[in-house]
C-alpha cells in the first residue's frame, strides 16, 4: 500500500506527466471545459424554471416529478444512446451530463422560492411592488442561499460524472481512469480518481465562497424580517 501511494506521488508530480495533449493540464482543462459548460446550460434550464414555479406555485407537481425522473437516468446508459444517435461528438455527454445536473438546481430553487416567508412577500406587495418586483428584489435574495446549494451540487455532481466522456473516447480526468482500467495500471486510475476529487473540493469551496459573498448583503434582509424598502 505504501508503495503505491508513493508511485501515485511521483506520479502527480512528475513534470512529463503534466505535458503534452496526454499530460494532466491538458485533460484538467478539458474536465473543466465539460463540466463548467454543462453546469452553465443546465443552470440556464433549471434557474428560470425553479424561480417561475417557485413564484407562481403553478407547475410544481410536474417540474419536481420530471426532476425526479432525471435524477433516475442511468447517465452511462444514456451517453450512449445518445452517441448512438448522434455520431461521433460531444453532445451526449453533454446531454447527460446537464440531464444530472438540472434536477438539483430546480429542486434547490424551488425549495429556495418556496421557504420565503408568504407574510414577507404580501408586505412588499402591500408597499406598491409588482410580481417581478417582488420576484427579484424580496423572493430571490432570501431564497439565493439554497438557490447555490443546488448550484454546488450540480456542479460537484457533474464533475465527478463527467469522467464518462472517455467512455465514449473523448477526453477529461477520466482518460487516466479508464485508460488504467484497460492497461491494469493502478497507479493511473487512482491518480485520475484523486484528481477528479481535488477538482470537485475546489470547485465547491470557490461556489462556498461565493456564496458568502453574495449572501452578506441580504443577511440584514433575512436578520430583520425580510421586510422590504420601497424606492422611488
Amino acid at each position: 500500500m505504501f508503495e503505491l501511494f508513493k508511485n501515485l506521488g511521483e506520479w502527480l508530480v512528475s513534470g512529463e506527466q503534466w505535458t503534452g495533449p496526454d499530460g494532466i493540464a491538458h485533460r484538467l482543462a478539458e474536465h473543466l471545459q465539460y463540466s463548467l459548460l454543462a453546469t452553465l446550460i443546465a443552470a440556464a434550464i433549471g434557474l428560470p424554471l425553479g424561480l417561475l414555479i417557485g413564484h407562481t406555485g403553478k407547475g410544481a407537481f410536474l417540474a419536481i416529478n420530471l426532476a425526479s425522473f432525471g435524477r433516475a437516468l442511468p447517465t452511462v446508459g444514456l451517453v450512449v444512446l445518445v452517441f448512438l444517435a448522434s455520431g461521433l461528438s460531444m453532445t451526449p455527454v453533454y446531454v447527460a451530463l446537464v440531464a444530472l445536473a438540472v434536477p438539483a438546481i430546480v429542486t434547490n430553487t424551488y425549495a429556495g422560492m418556496t421557504a420565503v416567508d408568504p407574510d414577507v412577500k404580501d408586505a412588499a406587495r402591500g408597499q406598491g411592488m409588482r410580481g417581478h418586483q417582488v420576484l427579484f428584489r424580496v423572493e430571490l435574495p432570501l431564497a439565493l442561499p439554497l438557490i447555490m446549494t443546488g448550484l454546488r451540487l450540480a456542479l460537484i455532481q457533474v464533475v465527478a460524472t463527467a469522467t464518462i466522456a472517455a467512455y465514449v473516447s473523448f477526453g477529461g480526468l477520466g482518460r487516466y481512469v479508464f485508460d488504467g482500467l484497460a492497461q491494469r495500471d493502478l497507479v493511473q486510475v487512482l491518480g485520475g480518481a484523486v484528481l477528479v476529487a481535488l477538482v470537485a473540493v475546489a470547485l465547491d469551496l470557490a461556489l462556498s465562497g461565493l456564496q458568502r459573498l453574495l449572501f452578506l448583503p441580504h443577511s440584514r434582509l433575512r436578520s430583520s424580517g425580510g421586510t422590504p424598502t420601497r424606492t422611488a
